[in-house]
């Protein structure tokens, strides 16, 4: 029998800490989670190939997570990369713009991701989007603002005469904090997949192995990530 949309759940999953951290989130909530990910040109798109791999691994490690884990999705967004102008679309240094972002903002990105997964969503009965923003360390970005996040969940309610929720578990805490809150979720089973499977680095990275996992460590990216991982060992000790 096909679950309600108010049990089952669609994760954005990019194969990263965050979205990984928020498949578990999904997984210890609802009855039935499915997942998405994006191919829009990024530059870093390794992150795409550790996606299945980090599924299987949670599936296997979690035979009650894996029970619930259905269909994984790709959605193709190619034109985003070609009307862009950003680090992680163009083989350019990552610098401050002259608007005062990053210029690994690639806009509209997010607010496409939760459109294109809210209309996969409304085919598949999830009424329920997940997603890793984070206002806490969102390094500039606009999309990754609760209000945006919140308005934008709306106005797709709106616009698609049902209600939409769109939940952020990790929007008011750092990433020292999603460390412990994976720890909290799956022990050290989820954090040792996240360490070897998981990838964040803005330059796709997977030659360097750190304690926190692989990335170039020079990219704001790896940096949030090893900061994140060094105050969480720090406050365990």
């Amino acid at each position: 029998m096909a679950q309600s949309a108010e049990n089952k759940a669609l994760v954005l999953f990019s194969g990263g800490q965050d979205s990984t951290v928020c498949l578990a989130w999904a997984l210890d909530r609802y009855e039935a989670v499915e997942t998405v990910g994006f191919d829009y040109g990024q530059s870093h798109a390794v992150e795409l190939e550790c996606r299945s791999r980090v599924r299987a691994e949670i599936a296997a490690a979690f035979p009650a997570w894996g029970a619930k884990l259905g269909t994984d999705h790709t959605l193709r967004l190619g034109e985003l990369a070609a009307i862009s102008e950003t680090a992680l679309t163009r083989d350019v240094a990552i610098e401050m713009s002259a608007n005062g972002l990053p210029n690994t903002f690639v806009p509209g990105r997010n607010l496409l991701f939760f459109v294109y997964a809210a209309a996969l969503g409304y085919r598949r009965g999830a009424d329920t989007l997940v997603g890793g923003m984070c206002e806490t360390d969102y390094s500039g970005y606009p999309d990754c603002r609760n209000d945006t996040i919140q308005t934008l969940a709306r106005a797709i309610g709106l616009g698609m005469a049902r209600d939409v929720k769109i939940e952020t578990p990790l929007m008011w805490i750092d990433k020292a904090a999603t460390w412990t809150l994976a720890e909290e979720l799956g022990g050290a089973a989820l954090t040792e997949i996240i360490v070897e499977h998981t990838h964040s680095c803005y330059r796709g990275d997977r030659t360097h192995r750190h304690d926190w996992g692989y990335g170039c460590g020079a990219c704001p990216a790896c940096e949030l990530r090893a900061n994140g991982y060094a105050k969480w060992r720090a406050a365990k000790v």
